[in-house]
């Protein structure tokens, strides 16, 4: 397993070509037991990845809000709507609110300083333990080099569906 989010930074980049193959390859699976599988290695793979000392998700992403969660956190932040939206949203076409801040505003040493209220985005990612892995496939290669969890349930899932890697040398 690889946890140095270098090192997998530069092996995405060299995989590109077999990732393309591999998700091709994906589509041949049935859903529900590609989904047990992937279930499976997240199992496996998750708590031997310690985010805290990655959280580039956090430091890379950027993360829709819903206007629950954002009522709900400046309750939280004691700060009106107002204050709150200003500070930290920015705001789209159809109501779409995002963070406003690449890292997020509430990443602290690795550490999100609003992880009992996060928001549902950062509840779900890397979204491993979610149905319809299939649908989801562009996501997760997105995110690939981004993230130690995907990169190594990606890689193992090549390895136990018998998928044939390109030669590494």
């Amino acid at each position: 397993m690889i946890h140095d989010l270098a090192s997998i930074q530069v092996l995405s980049l060299g995989l590109e070509e077999e990732n393309i193959r591999f998700r091709a390859f994906l589509g041949g699976f049935d859903s529900d037991a590609l989904d047990q599988t992937v279930f499976e290695l997240d199992q496996l793979i998750s708590p031997k990845v310690d985010c805290t000392q990655c959280g580039n998700c956090c430091k890379s992403l950027m993360i829709t809000v819903s206007e629950p969660e954002a009522e709900h956190l400046a309750e939280v932040l004691e700060v009106n709507r107002t204050q709150f939206d200003e500070q930290y949203l920015e705001k789209g076409m159809h109501g779409l609110m995002l963070i406003n801040a690449i890292p997020c505003h509430f990443l602290s040493e690795n550490k999100c300083s609003v992880y009992e209220h996060r928001f549902d985005g950062c509840r779900e990612f890397p979204a491993l333990h979610l149905p319809n892995f299939q649908k989801r496939l562009f996501t997760h290669f997105m995110h690939y080099g981004r993230c130690p969890i995907i990169f190594n349930v990606m890689e193992q899932l090549k390895t136990k569906l018998l998928f044939e890697k390109q030669d590494h040398d």
